[in-house]
Formats: structure tokens, sequence, C-alpha cells
């Protein structure tokens, strides 16, 4: 049987603002400028970054992702937790209900949210084909092992994203990939579909 190969994608903390959020911090009829090209069709990591400023510290050059989104989503990890002295929650990107806010800080102003600050669930993107490929669908929950020269790990509660736009590639945060000692480019192995 063939292994089932995913490649991974470690995801630093970054911020997903609406184009109002992006006006109050960068002026107004702001555009952002894109850096580079994100793996995900039409996705970018822009040149703009940010300052994330919680209860006990802050963390700065926080890098913005574009194209502007319908409401503000700040990802981060545990780590960055314990600096900003805040709790995120873990939810999968968009689900923003019951999350708590952060202050943001921009070259032309400040913005504190009500919501929208969470660590995001680890999760698989991959479009149609590779779904029926790897005998999984949209919602499902797997696990994945990660084999990785003494640091071996499996991850299970890993959600599959289905969409047509979607490449294939998982999506590990910077506390999941230094545990597991991968990088960007390395690949995990499906083992366990639910």
């Amino acid at each position: 049987m063939a292994r089932k190969l995913i490649p991974i994608a470690v995801s630093a903390r970054h911020a997903h603002l609406c184009q109002a959020t992006i006006e109050r911090l960068f002026g107004a009829g702001y555009a952002l400028q894109p850096r580079s090209a994100l793996s995900q069709t039409g996705q970018f990591a822009a040149q703009e970054s940010v300052t994330l400023i919680g209860p006990h510290g802050q963390l700065e050059q926080v890098r913005v992702l574009g194209p502007p989104r319908r409401r503000d989503q700040i990802e981060i990890s545990r780590s960055d937790e314990f600096v900003l002295g805040v709790h995120a929650p873990v939810h999968i990107s968009g689900d923003l209900e019951n999350t708590p806010g952060i202050t943001l800080a921009g070259p032309r102003g400040r913005v504190t949210l009500s919501s929208g600050l969470i660590a995001a669930r680890r999760h698989i993107h991959m479009n149609a084909a590779d779904a029926a490929r790897l005998g999984v669908r949209d919602g499902d929950t797997v696990a994945v092992t990660v084999d990785s020269d003494g640091r071996d790990l499996t991850f299970s509660d890993v959600t599959v994203r289905v969409d047509p736009s979607f490449t294939l590639e998982l999506h590990l945060d910077t506390d999941e990939a230094n545990a597991a000692g991968v990088t960007s480019g390395d690949h995990a192995e499906l083992v366990v579909s639910c």
C-alpha cells in the first residue's frame, strides 16, 4: 500500500485583518502590499506587520497575511500566549465564536479587537482529488505521524479541510513543529482516518 505523505507547512504567528482594521492601523484607503505568495491559492504574506499587545507583554513584527478578510483573526502559538499573558483557545480557522480579543498597533493607530484571537487547530488543506486519494472527507478528524530523526511524533485531532482552491498541506504552528523537529517542506504520513 502506498504511503499517504503530506507536505508540512509551519505557520508562525500572523494576522488576518478586515479592511476597516487595516485602515485604522495603516491609514485611510490603505491596501496591503504583497511580499510573497503563500502555497494556498490567492493568499500572500504582506509587507506589513503589526505589534500584538497583551496584558503582560507584546510581540512585534507579526506578519499580516492577505487578502483582507471579512473578520479579524489573529493566530498565535501557546508560547506566544505566555509572552502576551493571554489564553487563545484552540479553534479551526474561521471559527471565532467565544474567542478573546487583543490590541494591535500599527504605524497609524491602535485597534483593540473584542474577539478573534486563536491558537489554530492543526489541519490539512486539500482539494477533492486529494481527499478521494487519501480516503477522507471535509471535516474529518485524522492523525498524522512524523519521522524526524529522534523526535518522531504522532499528531491526532487534525482537521481535514477540503476546497477546490486548496493545495495539499499539513499546517502546524511553530510549537508543534519544534516539538516534532520538522520544518516547512518536510512530510508527515496520514495514519488514521476517523
